[in-house]
Formats: C-alpha cells, structure tokens, sequence
C-alpha cells in the first residue's frame, strides 16, 4: 500500500462551459487504500468532478490544483500517470473487431516499451483481469459478438490489467445483472485489501453505500463527504434525494429504499 495519506487531493475545481458553470470550486480530499462512491442527482456534476480530477475532461475549461499520491498532476509524466491511474468511462468505445484478449492488452500500453511486444507480465496480468471479471472464456471472440453486460465485464478487465494504484470508474455498473454488480462489488473489495484506491460514481445508492466513503454531490458542489456507516452520511443522503428514499439497514448492511408516499387520499 502507497505511504502517501491521499490518493487525491483537489483544490478549486471549477469548471465551465461556455458561460455556464458546471462545477463551482470543489475541494476533495480522497484517502488512499479505501473505496470512495460519488453519488447525487441527475446532473450534480458527479461525473464532470471524476474526469476533471483525472485530467480527461475534454472541451471544457477547467480550473484546479490537483496531486495524485502526493505529486502535482502536473509534474507527473503522462505515462507514468497512465501506470498509476486507470479510468473506466460511460459508454467507452473499443474497435468491435479486436478480440476481448487485446482490448484488455490496450490496459497494459503505459507498461510497454514504445513497440515492445507484451512480455510474460503482460499476459499474465490480462489473464488475472480477465479470470477476475469471469471474462477469459470469450477471451478469442472479438467484442462485436459480445452482449451489453459482457462487454461492461470486458472494458473492467482492461482497467484492471493496468494493475494501478488508483483506480477511477464512471458508471461501471451499467448493464449489469445483479450477480456480476455483487461480483464487481467483491473485485473492488479484492484491490482495496490489497492497497488499491477506488473511486466510483454510481447511480445505484445501495451499492455505493457499501464503499468505505460517500461523496454527495448536487448543483456542481460537494454537500457531504464522509464515511458510508456515518449517521450524518444517511441524512445527507436522504436530503440530497428530497426524502424520496430513506437509508435503513438491512441483513446487517445499510441500503437506500425508495421512500413511496401515495397521492391518493385515504377513502372517508
């Protein structure tokens, strides 16, 4: 696990488009080793934030001061923050011919030498993200072939074959079923036991609950950052969502339930 006490440290990330602003001078401290959720309402910002502090946010402008493991971003090699800092985005788009083994290769181009071919670390750290995701049986089939949700499983291997340090991910869960949302629950459990730092927006609150931190976004700014078990994390939450859910705990894990009020009145 790194020394370093942060994973990410970001100052004054301010973000505009246009003349609208969309993120209004964020601070966010986000510790190493632990796995942090991002969650909020439609258009908080949530995913604005993850790709601004990852230097991948595109035709926008972009105001921060931002160290990844205690060095500034920008003193940082491009490569070597490519070695440290592996992102899974919504709706990422691969070459649909490539076989599932080479898309989860691109993941391992920061370690390679400029023309290298893999080495056996190469293959062996693609084989571990691609048994990890339960992906390694369509390991030949080209990615065309592969449905939605196989392909989620797929873009997760070649994230995690990076084998980095701190890991982002925008919307992993989308497409789904709940037994592989509960495998990558158990994948993301696996980095952070052994020293990785995760980060995750996600829509689906009960399952963000079960990350170690909660950052709750709404308008573009930050109304709370603490720990998921907290009870001031569950009314943040509540109040982020207008009460429209409510946080109970449940087999001994805490979970967000729809809080259904009817609109029809009771007969007389």
């Amino acid at each position: 696990m790194t020394s370093t006490q942060w994973a990410i440290r970001a100052r004054n990330v301010t973000v505009r488009a246009g003349d609208a602003e969309i993120l209004h001078g964020i601070d966010l401290d986000i510790p190493a080793g632990r796995w942090t959720s991002i969650v909020g309402p439609n258009g908080a910002g949530k995913s604005t934030l993850l790709k601004a502090v990852s230097g991948l946010l595109k035709h926008a402008k972009v105001q921060s001061d931002i160290e990844l493991l205690g060095i500034p971003f920008h003193q940082i090699p491009v490569r070597e923050r490519a070695r440290r800092m592996a992102w899974l985005g919504q709706n990422e788009v691969a070459m649909e011919e490539l076989q599932v083994h080479d898309v989860v290769m691109l993941g391992r181009l920061p370690h390679q030498a400029w023309l290298a071919p893999p080495g056996k670390a190469d293959f062996d750290a693609v084989e571990q993200a691609l048994q990890a995701t339960q992906a390694w049986q369509w390991r030949a089939r080209p990615l065309s072939q592969l449905s939605g949700g196989e392909r989620q499983r797929v873009l997760l291997a070649r994230a995690l074959a990076v084998q980095a340090e701190v890991l982002l991910m925008d919307e992993p869960l989308a497409n789904l079923d709940p037994p592989h949302q509960t495998d990558w629950m158990h994948t993301v459990r696996d980095l952070v036991d052994a020293g990785s730092t995760v980060v995750s927006v996600l829509h689906e609150v009960s399952i963000a609950l079960q990350a170690d931190d909660l950052v709750i976004m709404a308008n573009g700014r930050v109304q709370h950052h603490g720990a998921c078990s907290d009870r001031a994390t569950h009314a943040a939450l509540e109040e982020v969502f207008e009460s429209r859910i409510r946080v109970q705990q449940v087999d001994g894990v805490w979970v967000a339930l729809p809080h259904w009020r009817s609109r029809h009145k009771a007969p007389a």
